[in-house]
């Protein structure tokens, strides 16, 4: 399990930038227990290895006027792993898709999108997606209340299966 090669200390650093990424160095040693030098040391190691993708900021998409959120589910004509791939690139490329997950089952792709408005979204799926090569069928659900949306993980879970292990 990749979170076993992590020390209580490590995982205690990621679950504080987690909450709050723009927390100051020191501050983040203070909690974690440590001085501030081998803190730093320790963030700049976690984002070598991987461990930190990047540090964003919880932007709220309906204050900026992206009233619309849609689940799309995708289906491909071929499975073959190019055309997976190709799917993924053109994903990636679409400024309204937030989220692209491969699943198993009768869904290939979910994709997680934002739209200023409906006749924006529709002309997306109109326009790009439902038009796009390989795509067979494409079937959307509207988000009407968004009960939660956390980022990152649980790392309390990480921590409870651990002390059971130990």
């Amino acid at each position: 399990m990749p979170g076993n090669r992590l020390d209580p200390i490590d995982r205690r650093i990621l679950a504080e930038l987690q909450a709050n990424g723009r927390i100051t160095n020191v501050e983040l040693a203070r909690r974690v227990g440590i001085s501030a030098p081998p803190c730093l040391r320790r963030v700049r190691t976690l984002e070598e290895q991987g461990y930190i993708r990047g540090y964003h900021a919880d932007v709220d998409p309906r204050e900026l006027g992206f009233e619309v959120q849609v689940f799309a589910m995708v289906r491909l004509h071929s499975q073959a792993e190019a055309d997976l791939s190709a799917f993924e690139a053109l994903a990636r490329s679409w400024p309204l898709v937030r989220a692209c997950h491969m699943l198993n089952g009768e869904i290939d792709f979910i994709l997680k999108c934002v739209a200023p408005d409906l006749s924006t979204f529709q002309n997306f799926l109109t326009e790009q997606l439902t038009a796009a090569p390989n795509v067979a069928s494409v079937k959307t659900s509207l988000v009407i209340r968004q009960a939660k949306d956390e980022p990152g993980v649980p790392f309390e879970v990480l921590e409870e299966r651990l002390a059971r292990r130990a």
